[in-house]
């Protein structure tokens, strides 16, 4: 249902699914398959905004043969700092097995074919898979928003947010330029991660900003020291494929070899070296046969070099790091069910916008596992509110409701928690650089150490409390205010928890406690805005759900 104001559109649905990712779109699909009524809302166009759309990405496809599946489970469990959960990683392979089938069969995906006429079905082209999900959801009679950013979460009643029952969310259509409300049974959470503007490829929509309603509304998260990922880029584009970089040689300024770059640990080679020089890059061990293969995998990789004549392959090029925090680190929302529930009735979260410790533990990258968990989380998380919804039966739409937006929308106008608070005319630009200036930075989040961690967050508190206070902008402004705070919210997130792991594990590696500690083999949660607090885990989410077809 809809309905036109002077002021709001109002809608209604049974689940309202936020982000029209791979997650986003495969929770829309099956809340629809489980007969909810369903809107799906995304900052940019389904199909083509976030990081899957502009790019090839690797699968964890694994065939359903108990050999291969442990060796797949066993592969990444170290490099992760064995906070992984065995179950969970079982869950995620039979569900995305089931789910890639289901795109060759159902939406035809053109997977290529081996030397026998058998699909090869590890990897998917970012436009072809989106542009194919996008057809999927429109003939499963989803409503979709497009350019309807969501800009916070409405929750049932007058209580405290703490205690929060989430009935729906609001946003604003940037092209109708009006705001709109959606009283809905359940949301699902698929907004994607953080990458802080960086300027990564299919990034400038993760700007974390589910994390944050996920957090005004009472939520926790977890993993949030995971969150330091950097990709390597040459240095005159934002295109990533750091595993093509497995192929190159890298080089100082005056021509050596930089030795170690080309390791398990050589971001932090590279990093170290770009504080004081340029880095270059020849991608040189590859055969012509993989070349090929590259450029078949990957066209819009090469596009940059082709247009200023620059064969990757023989010329020398200089690459930096782009910061890519949440989008491939493994931080963000806590799951607390096998449906990917929050702590929050009738919240859910799935794709970036959740952690992927339960699969990953401390460390991920890029493609394969975050693809497999994108489409496992978002089946499940789309049945899980489908189910919670059909639960309320006709008082899911016609719930009372109140807001529970904050920062960048409702400014307290004065101090909060002791912080001297100053008048200010700062707008959603100046508190953006003024994160960036203490995430970005590689001697302050990638190679962390204790003594400018802490000044750094010390930095990051003092900004959020200005912004808590003073910010607030007008029509389309809110959404770039909610993601100034959103990002300010996810810094300061990750900075505490990096804090509170005194040893290196996973991605999070600490210069003044470099060896893994085995009193800290937990995962931490961490909440709260004005206050951030962080303590350890006590037990995961029982995976027993079945797999979802």
């Amino acid at each position: 249902m809809t309905e036109l104001t002077d002021d709001v559109t109002e809608l209604s649905a049974d689940v309202l699914v936020a982000g029209g990712g791979p997650a986003g779109a495969w929770a829309a699909i099956k809340a629809a398959e489980a007969g909810a009524d369903v809107v799906l809302a995304d900052k940019g166009y389904l199909g083509t905004s976030g990081a899957t759309a502009s790019a090839g990405t690797g699968v964890w496809y694994v065939e359903p043969e108990p050999a291969a599946r442990e060796a797949a489970m066993a592969g990444r469990e170290s490099l992760g700092g064995h906070l992984a959960d065995r179950e969970w990683m079982a869950r995620v392979l039979d569900q995305t097995y089931a789910n890639m089938n289901e795109l060759a069969e159902i939406s035809r995906y053109p997977f290529p074919e081996d030397e026998t006429g058998r699909q090869i079905r590890r990897g998917l082209q970012g436009p072809e898979y989106m542009r194919r999900m996008r057809v999927r959801v429109r003939r499963a009679g989803v409503r979709v928003l497009d350019h309807s950013p969501i800009t916070e979460l409405l929750a049932e009643g007058t209580g405290p947010s703490a205690s929060a029952v989430v009935a729906g969310a609001a946003g604003y259509r940037i092209r109708d330029d009006r705001p709109f409300r959606v009283r809905a049974g359940a949301v699902v959470l698929a907004t994607g991660g953080c990458a802080f503007l960086s300027r990564a490829l299919g990034c400038d929509v993760n700007t974390g900003d589910g994390a944050l309603f996920a957090a005004e509304a009472g939520a926790e998260l977890s993993g949030m020291e995971f969150s330091n990922a950097y990709a390597i880029a040459p240095a005159f584009t934002s295109v990533t494929k750091t595993a093509f970089y497995s192929f190159a040689t890298f080089y100082r300024a005056d021509g050596t070899v930089l030795e170690g770059a080309g390791s398990r640990r050589g971001r932090s080679v590279i990093a170290r070296t770009l504080l004081s020089e340029p880095v270059l890059c020849r991608i040189d061990q590859a055969t012509p046969e993989e070349q090929r293969a590259m450029r078949l995998a990957q066209a819009n990789f090469f596009l940059p070099f082709d247009r200023q004549g620059i064969d990757p392959f023989t010329d020398l090029f200089p690459v930096t790091l782009l910061a890519e925090g949440t989008v491939r680190g493994t931080g963000g929302i806590r799951i607390t069910g096998p449906d990917c529930a929050t702590s929050v009735p009738g919240l859910y979260a799935a794709g970036d916008a959740a952690t992927r410790e339960l699969i990953c533990g401390g460390f991920t990258g890029g493609g394969s596992h975050n693809a497999a968990w994108a489409m496992s989380s978002g089946t499940w998380a789309g049945q899980g509110a489908a189910r919670y919804a059909a639960g309320l039966g006709g008082r899911a739409r016609t719930r009372s409701v109140r807001a529970l937006g904050e920062a960048g929308l409702r400014p307290s106008g004065t101090a909060t928690s002791g912080h001297t608070h100053r008048v200010s005319h700062a707008g959603h630009a100046d508190f953006v650089a003024a994160v960036q200036a203490e995430v970005l930075p590689y001697d302050k989040n990638l190679l962390r150490h204790g003594d400018r961690l802490a000044p750094a967050l010390d930095a990051l508190d003092r900004t959020w409390h200005e912004l808590r206070g003073t910010l607030r902008e007008d029509g389309a402004g809110i959404v770039r205010a909610r993601s100034a705070a959103a990002m300010a919210a996810h810094a300061r997130w990750m900075y505490n928890a990096a804090l509170a792991r005194t040893e290196t594990r996973g991605m999070h590696k600490r210069q003044d406690t470099p060896d893994q500690d085995p009193a800290q083999h937990h995962r931490l949660i961490t909440g709260g805005l004005d206050e951030i607090w962080t303590r350890p885990e006590t037990a995961a989410p029982a995976p027993t759900q079945a797999v979802a077809s």
